[in-house]
């Protein structure tokens, strides 16, 4: 056990004293780092009134194999007050591939919900008023073509596409950072971000058109302060690029937004939240000169760590989870995503994501907690911690753009290896005991009491490649081909790819055919080491 005078550090290595007082705060401008709600650097929330406004969204992460079982399970979150919908893919969609693919067997609908044409997204949103729901999908290197056919099914459906309001996460960065579900090269992966910003200004205004991510870097092991800088880093190079591509600064930053983790360290995670949005403000009024207050502003979902959930003892997840709940809150997300206790073990059962819903709704309207506006604002520690964040976090900034920026640090391999390294740190700390983790390294028990797991329907697997043969069959393959040839030849050239590219699908032309006329065009991308 822990002396009371032992050193206590973060998993960044920022010390926790024992005590904090005004001394700690002395050199802080109130006026300048905190202000007011509402107002920059934002330090405080992006809104006056924050939730007494209007609550985060209750947005819960679901992909269920096939779309007919994720619509079912969208059903159910929203009639139990749901308020916004999540979609998660699984691995042949993200990597564009169809599901008869030969790389794909094993692997539908394994992590998420299988989409291989406008037709499967219309059964995943069957029902479902568009107009009246905001959409966030979990996508990459395929974003494009997921908010191309989402803006199809709501054409048939008779909403147009200026009532759509939603996110694509569309940040591809990262996927060569942390998580791996790239298809093409960088740059021209960039070039489909950029062309999906400007597509959306003049289609789909209402639309998030990227959600730079620092949860995978989290998930893969990233530090807090790690979590900031490099999505920061990310974001920046994301700002360039559009701006090269002709795009000015206030025509696309207002519908940027951000994704991060909420783990447990409590107030490290609620300081980490105020750091980032003070740290983004000053970036894009100083360095980019954003002129509309809404540039500055950085909006984020959250969604409670996965990497925390615990495969033994699955029942303590349910604490854990409520705890990186409240933190987010307390940081002031404007969605969340609260996991279910047993996603260490299998995709969620319906009681397990009831049981998570119903974290958010008590924090919501039991806690008290919304009542008033930043109720951790001017607290010694917290305040003390968002400086220490954003210094150290300035600090990787810093050595970033030293090496020529988030792209270039990437093809390194620096951002990895760090990462890594602060992967390996925490791994070290678990197995000597130093890191606590209820019921696996403490309170162990001998038996556990087996948990009701969520499977996967084989037969779902099977109908989905049935119905993708199908629609191959009774499509005008003429008209099919003509539109992905326009595609390639778009991808050769400097339009933009989205025009092209919805045609092809309104064709019925799949994920896997639009992909792969992308990547005769692009290539693949090999990494280096």
């Amino acid at each position: 056990m822990a002396g009371q005078d032992e050193r206590r550090v973060t998993d960044a290595g920022i010390e926790v004293r024992a005590l904090y007082t005004p001394d700690d705060l002395a050199a802080l401008d109130a006026e300048r780092d905190i202000s007011l709600p509402g107002e920059p650097p934002f330090t405080r929330g992006v809104y006056p009134s924050m939730y007494r406004g209007r609550l985060w969204t209750m947005r819960q992460y679901a992909g269920m194999g096939s779309a007919e079982e994720t619509n079912r399970r969208f059903r159910y979150l929203l009639d139990h007050g749901q308020t916004g919908l999540s979609v998660a893919f699984d691995l042949p969609t993200q990597m564009g591939f169809d599901s008869d693919h030969p790389r794909a067997e094993g692997e539908v609908g394994r992590t998420g919900v299988a989409i291989d044409s406008v037709e499967d997204m219309a059964r995943l949103l069957d029902g479902i008023p568009l107009d009246q729901v905001t959409t966030s999908m979990t996508i990459n290197a395929t974003a494009a073509i997921l908010l191309l056919l989402y803006e199809l099914v709501a054409e048939e459906q008779g909403v147009s596409p200026e009532r759509l309001g939603g996110t694509v996460q569309n940040d591809i960065l990262k996927e060569y950072a942390a998580r791996g579900t790239y298809i093409y090269p960088p740059e021209p992966s960039m070039r489909l971000v950029t062309d999906l910003f400007a597509y959306c200004a003049d289609r789909i205004p209402r639309w998030n058109t990227i959600s730079i991510s620092g949860y995978h870097m989290r998930e893969a092991g990233a530090t807090a302060v790690q979590e900031v800088a490099f999505t920061l880093a990310n974001a920046v190079a994301y700002v360039r690029a559009a701006i090269d591509a002709g795009l000015s600064v206030d025509a696309f930053a207002p519908r940027l937004s951000f994704f991060f983790a909420c783990h447990m360290d409590f107030f490290e995670e609620v300081a980490k939240f105020r750091a980032a949005r003070r740290m983004w403000s000053r970036i894009m009024t100083e360095e980019f000169g954003a002129r509309d207050p809404r540039s500055a502003m950085l909006r984020f979902h959250t969604q409670t760590g996965g990497a925390t959930l615990t495969a033994q003892q699955p029942e303590n997840n349910i604490v854990r989870t409520a705890l990186e709940a409240l933190a987010a809150v307390l940081g002031g997300t404007q969605s969340l995503h609260t996991n279910s206790f047993d996603e260490a073990l299998a995709l969620p059962s319906e009681r397990a994501a009831k049981i998570a819903l119903r974290t958010q709704q008590v924090i919501a309207f039991e806690s008290g907690v919304p009542n008033t506006v930043d109720p951790v604002g001017g607290s010694y520690f917290v305040e003390s911690m968002t400086n220490e964040i954003e210094a150290q976090a300035r600090e990787y900034l810093e050595r970033i753009e030293g090496m020529g920026g988030a792209v270039a640090a990437i093809e390194a391999g620096w951002i990895q290896d760090e990462i890594h390294e602060a992967a390996f740190r925490i791994q070290q700390g678990i197995e000597s005991g130093e890191r606590v983790v209820v019921g696996v390294n403490r309170f162990v028990e001998d038996h556990e009491e087996p948990v009701e797991l969520h499977r996967l329907d084989e037969a779902a697997v099977r109908a989905q490649v049935e119905r993708l043969q199908a629609l191959r069959e009774r499509r005008d393959g003429g008209a099919v081909e003509r539109a992905l040839k326009e595609v390639e030849e778009a991808a050769r050239g400097t339009d933009n790819l989205l025009y092209p590219m919805r045609e092809a699908l309104r064709a019925r032309a799949t994920l896997g055919e639009v992909s792969d006329a992308l990547r005769r065009a692009f290539g693949e991308h090999r990494p280096e080491r």
